[in-house]
């Protein structure tokens, strides 16, 4: 595994897309705060892939369907978040979903990646993404 270094700055926007700087957002969450919800699971989820932090990405993954190794297509540019619905995965939910669209660009072109990811929070209240139905 190697992870790439595109952090953005402190001050700077977010990937994920909630008009927050990454160090008040996805960033708290990759240094290792705890996400709130699932969608902000999600969404950071979404910036680990933007930025290349396979580790978080594996840590963030819930143990029953983790893989032993992930390796991230540096080839892929992810350029936009949307999240269409969420269901459950508030504060005091134990699981949830959330629908999302990422675009990306690739050599080849433009790529959508549609899914339906499941999430659940264990006892000490850490979200983890479980898995994921393409739509």
């Amino acid at each position: 595994m190697t992870e790439r270094d595109l952090t953005p700055s402190t001050s700077g926007s977010c990937p994920c897309g909630r008009g927050e700087p990454y160090a008040n957002c996805c960033g708290s969450l990759h240094s290792g705060n705890v996400a709130p919800t699932a969608e902000r699971l999600m969404r950071s989820r979404y910036s680990a892939f933007v930025l290349g932090l396979d580790s978080y990405l594996l840590r963030s993954w819930h143990s029953s369907t983790r893989p032993r190794s992930l390796q991230l297509d540096h080839q892929v540019e992810w350029r936009r978040l949307v999240i269409e619905q969420t269901t459950a995965g508030g504060p005091f939910d134990s699981d949830g979903e959330v629908t999302f669209t990422a675009v990306a660009r690739t050599p080849d072109g433009r790529l959508e990646q549609r899914e339906r990811s499941r999430f659940v929070r264990d006892e000490q209240g850490r979200w983890s993404y479980i898995d994921g139905v393409e739509l």
